[in-house]
Order: structure tokens, then sequence, then C-alpha cells
């Protein structure tokens, strides 16, 4: 399958926000566990108001990453919101000179992403965080586009490299966060930003997915 064009990323960005609105209840959950319990609703409130405010608007998929990190990061308390925002803004400016986005191309933008995050935080693969999720994302997307997948098939093995990161989190041990204070007892848990992190993950990669066939 082709590329993505970015002027059609308006459904795309609401995918995003459903998941989210659908998994509140839950993210709270898995948060609840060894952590304050609030993140599903504080991940609820942004990405709600982000959908409110581009109800009506005319959107490109960067410009609207944008949007929301902007407000993530400047109105969501909490740990999540400067992180995400972070994510969302360094991942736009990446790709907001793209008319269509490849695999390379989304690559590029969620390394851009990964890359701000560990400016901000110093989180790495193993430390029970959303890294745990973004990372080995990133680098699959990376790979495939240095033996020039389509984005398609990239996209299917983005979701199960996200899902992946996300599961290996219930075996470590925390180390940022209030989770971080339970050391052993953090173990056996998922780690809630690496919950939500594949569920966006996910969802972004379903919602391109269908944008691409409906091109077809």
């Amino acid at each position: 399958m082709g590329n993505f064009k970015n002027a059609n990323g308006k459904p795309v960005l609401l995918k995003m926000v459903a998941v989210i609105q659908e998994n509140k209840a839950y993210l709270s959950e898995v948060d609840g566990l060894i952590g304050d319990g609030d993140h599903g609703a504080n991940m609820n409130k942004g990405f709600t108001m982000f959908a409110d405010r581009i109800t009506d608007k005319k959107i490109t998929f960067t410009d609207g990453l944008n949007e929301l990190g902007t407000l993530l990061f400047t109105e969501i308390g909490g740990s999540m919101g400067p992180i995400y925002g972070t994510v969302f803004s360094d991942m736009a400016e990446a790709g907001e000179e793209l008319d269509e986005i490849d695999t390379a191309g989304l690559a590029a933008m969620l390394d851009a992403g990964l890359r701000g995050l560990c400016e901000i935080v110093d989180a790495k693969v193993g430390d029970k965080t959303l890294v745990d999720a973004l990372s080995p994302a990133k680098d699959v997307l990376r790979k495939a586009a240095e033996s020039s997948q389509p984005l398609g098939g990239a996209l299917v093995d983005m979701k199960a490299a996200a899902a992946a990161g996300r599961d290996s989190t219930k075996e470590l041990v925390a180390k940022f966060g209030r989770s971080a204070r339970l050391g052993e007892r953090s173990r056996g848990v998922l780690d809630a930003g690496a919950t939500s992190c594949c569920l966006i993950l996910t969802a972004m990669a379903d919602g391109i997915l269908e944008r691409l066939e409906a091109k077809m």
C-alpha cells in the first residue's frame, strides 16, 4: 500500500482520541496498581479537549499532532502532559513539510518524538516507561524504511513491536515516578505509560491503514 497524505490526517487523529476515551478507566486501573491512578483521567481530559477544538477545523495530521502536543504540554497536569506533549510536538515538527508520509517519513517522526522525550526524561528501554513501547516501534519503522518496505506492512509490524514492548514492562522494575519507590514490588504490573503509548500507536497505525485501503 502507498503513502499517507498528511492532509487526510483528521480521521487518524480522532481515532487516537477515541482509543483514549474508550480506555480511560482501564488506563487509570493499570496506573492505580503502582502509581497515582490518574493516568486515564488526565489523558482523556487532554485528548477530549483536543477533539472538541478540532471538531470544525480542517487540519492536517502534523498540524493536529502539534496542536495536541501543545495542549497536553501546557494545560494537562501530571507527568504525562509534558511527556506526550513533547513527543507529539517533536513528531509534528519532523513531518510538517511532508505532503505525503511514507515509511521513512513516519520513522523520522517517531525518532524525533523519542529523541525529544529523552531530552527531558533520562529513560531508556528497560526502565518501565512508555519508551519501552515507543522505542521498538520506532526501530521497526526505521528498519522497514531501510529495506524500502511499504507503509502498510511497516505499520502492521510497528503495532506488533509496540505491543511486545508494552508487555515487556510487566516483568520490569520501575525506575521513574511514584512506582519507582516500590522497587521489586513494581514488578508484575504493566506500565501505564507504555500501555497508553501502545494504544495510541495502534490507533494511529489503524487510522492510517484505513486511509491507505480507501485509496485502493
